[in-house]
């Protein structure tokens, strides 16, 4: 069985980390990275190789990869992901703060050019559990709320996770939550923002890598949900495998929750 070519977006922590995991990984390779702020034309992986570093999105084509793993920023992945569509090679993306018409375009574009991918708010298996068993609970419950932490360096607020879970939650039930509106605000937004009746609160502290809490309230009692990554590496079990699995698909889906048969 051929070993898989894999380019990645992105050569930051989270970039890093997929870079290793792929390495890693028995059936795949690092064939290139793509970082529109490089300074550099290589890069240099955990085991001492080089792959090639590149600043524009043309310069996948020369990396003759299968597949695309991309977790930058949306500015980034805004330009790279059409490219990659394009050419044909298939985009796994956890790049969050991109517009829900920019996914729709890129899920139609991909469907239409018969390119698989993936693109999740969150890749790691015990946050996508935490979404889905959010979303069963949500119809028994007449008001919820979500906390969602993450490190200093997140630039988009709430997380990707924290709307997702938000609108997989109203999507379960046939009206909005209620949601507790203050007489008075002694400082503005003091109750945080609001999606479906459901009041999303974000922490950005140094210390943090991704953590969220779904609390529900009802008569008597209160039902909470808690996922923790404790690392970077808790992703990676999901990458991999939305990077073997794209290969069966013929167009972009949004959520790993698809290729686990929750939905």
């Amino acid at each position: 069985m051929a070993r898989l070519r894999v380019a990645v977006g992105g050569s930051g922590n989270m970039g890093r980390q997929v870079m290793a995991a792929v390495l890693d990984a028995e059936d795949m390779d690092v064939v290139g990275v793509l970082d529109g702020l490089a300074q550099s034309d290589h890069v240099l992986l955990s085991d001492g190789s080089e792959v090639p570093l590149a600043n524009t999105v043309d310069a996948l084509a020369g990396f003759e990869a299968d597949a695309l793993i991309d977790f930058s920023n949306a500015a980034w992945t805004d330009l790279l992901l059409p490219h990659a569509i394009e050419i044909g090679v298939r985009p796994i993306i956890g790049t969050t703060g991109l517009s829900d018409e920019f996914v729709e375009r890129m899920v139609a574009a991909s469907q239409q050019a018969g390119v698989g991918g993936v693109i999740a708010s969150n890749f790691a298996l015990g946050a996508v559990m935490m979404m889905h068993l959010a979303a069963i609970a949500a119809p028994f419950f007449d008001s919820v709320e979500v906390i969602e932490q993450h490190h200093d360096g997140k630039v988009d607020a709430p997380s990707g996770t924290a709307m997702t879970t938000a609108q997989k939650m109203r999507a379960a039930r046939d009206s909005d939550f209620k949601r507790n509106v203050a007489e008075r605000e002694t400082l503005p937004s003091a109750r945080g923002a609001e999606l479906g009746g459901v009041t999303l609160h974000s922490v950005r502290l140094p210390g943090l890598v991704a953590h969220q809490e779904v609390y529900f309230g009802g008569v008597g009692e209160t039902l909470k949900l808690r996922h923790d990554s404790i690392s970077r590496e808790s992703f990676m079990p999901g990458v991999l495998r939305a990077v073997r699995e794209s290969a069966e698909l013929d167009q972009i889906v949004v959520g790993l929750d698809r290729l686990l048969g929750l939905v």
